[in-house]
């Protein structure tokens, strides 16, 4: 996946990094490099954050078995 990030530096120097994307999801860094390290780390943990909170209002009738669904986004991520 391919996420629009924005770079801006604030009044105190610093690189803040926003994946337009997720509203919400944001990190910052003492150099450009660094705010766009933080970013990626921070990108599946805010998918993984909607995930849980999408999943906990999903209401499904109960059944007679159990079903695991998984999703591993621990790979590489580029913003």
């Amino acid at each position: 996946m391919k996420f629009t990030i924005i770079l801006e530096r604030d009044e105190e120097g610093r690189y803040v990094a926003e994946c337009t994307d997720l509203p919400g999801c944001m990190s910052e860094g003492d150099t450009a490099e660094e705010a766009i390290q933080h970013i990626n780390e921070a990108i599946p943990g805010c998918i993984t954050s909607r995930l849980r909170v999408a999943a906990g209002s999903v209401h499904l009738p109960p059944v007679d078995r159990t079903v695991t669904i998984s999703l591993d986004i621990s790979g590489p991520t580029y913003a």
